[in-house]
């Protein structure tokens, strides 16, 4: 299946050395010089991945992943010449898939696409071995429906995001089975980072946010301390 990519920079010579690099490993790459035209582009076409610089004119990087992660879960990778941890960590939260800093050398944006490719492609195969499981869980208080992509908690429905529908699919899935952050990274998001899961644990507490009680004392989604996280069903409390 063809990969098609969205490559997004205002800076036409970067643009031209990505394209051409991503071009000979055989990817269909489209380009864009600024925000405007990359929510356009992203918008008429149906793009594997987004490669997304910060720093643009019109529409800066950070509003166009905002806008697409309105409805997108689509992997996206930014470019920026800000190398500040406080920038990194900001892209992951509003919804980078993986980051990288400028200047940097093509052939490493090549492997990191090609890394979140594979990683797409496990995912889709494990969907669809998957599919003679039940796609709706239904576990006191909650209903989950994986289908429809809704979610019930004692009846009343509550408005997830993607990622946030996604993390509490798969821990609910296995309850009391406890998942590392990395783990989830890997399973949600379809990437690794070398020990940063920092937008792991911020989705985790905006989802508490909205479906515990108390999101300070958790009975759903518990904290397994030096590990990770587990979902507790109120019948195995």
């Amino acid at each position: 299946m063809e990969k098609r990519i969205l490559l997004v920079d205002d800076e036409p010579s970067i643009l031209d050395v990505c394209k051409r690099y991503l071009d000979r490993e055989g990817y269909l790459v489209w380009t864009a010089l600024n925000g405007e035209e990359a929510i356009r582009l992203w918008k008429n076409n149906d793009f594997t991945l987004i490669i997304l610089d910060l720093m643009m004119p019109i529409m800066d990087g950070w509003k166009v992943c905002e806008a697409i992660r309105e409805s997108d879960d689509i992997p996206i990778i930014f470019l920026t010449a800000k190398g500040e941890e406080y920038d990194r960590l900001v892209g992951l939260t509003i919804g980078a898939n993986d980051y990288i800093t400028k200047p940097f050398n093509p052939r490493e944006l090549v492997l990191r696409v090609n890394s979140i490719c594979r990683l797409l492609e496990y995912r889709n195969y494990s969907h669809v071995t998957d599919q003679d499981h039940s796609s709706m869980i239904t576990t006191d208080p909650f209903t989950i429906n994986a289908v429809n992509r809704e979610v019930f908690l004692n009846h009343k429905r509550i408005d997830l995001t993607m990622k946030e529908f996604d993390l509490l699919y798969l821990l609910a899935s296995h309850p009391k089975q406890v998942f590392s952050r990395s783990q989830l990274l890997y399973q949600v998001w379809q990437t690794e980072f070398d020990g940063d899961t920092t937008t792991v644990t911020v989705h985790i507490r905006r989802l508490r946010e909205k479906v515990e009680e108390n999101p300070s004392l958790p009975k759903f989604i518990q904290t397994v301390w030096g590990i990770g996280y587990k979902f507790m069903p109120c019948e195995i409390q």
